[in-house]
């Protein structure tokens, strides 16, 4: 329509889905052991910042409209999203890979998963 959103009709007809708001809006997946990390594959993603030991940062290409946005993490340690709201800004997200005694970690595998509304 004339506004841009797009609805489609869910199962039985009763409800309707927003395409806009019901799709990931950045996503990544990177080797966090590597020497140089870099995205093994990528979408609105712009680069990634290694900061230390299981300790990396997302930059996404079309910013978030705010800080507001959910992210999901998973790897090969105990992948955990922003731990406090200063991590999360609108156009990058830090995000920690630690083990299960709560100690930072390189992760062989990080994926990550941006949803909410782009600016």
């Amino acid at each position: 329509n004339s506004t841009g959103q797009t609805t489609i009709v869910g199962e039985g007809g009763t409800t309707t889905t927003s395409v806009q708001q019901g799709l990931v809006k950045a996503w990544c997946k990177f080797d966090g052991e590597a020497g140089s990390i870099a995205n093994a594959d990528s979408f609105n993603v712009s680069g990634l910042t290694d900061n230390g030991t299981g300790d990396y940062t997302i930059a996404i290409d079309n910013d978030m409209a705010n800080d507001d946005y959910a992210t999901t993490c998973n790897g090969s340690e105990q992948v955990m999203s922003p731990l406090n709201a200063s991590n999360t800004l609108a156009g990058s997200v830090r995000i920690y890979s630690k083990n299960l005694s709560d100690s930072n970690v390189d992760a062989q595998e990080v994926g990550v998963q941006i949803t909410g509304d782009l600016a």
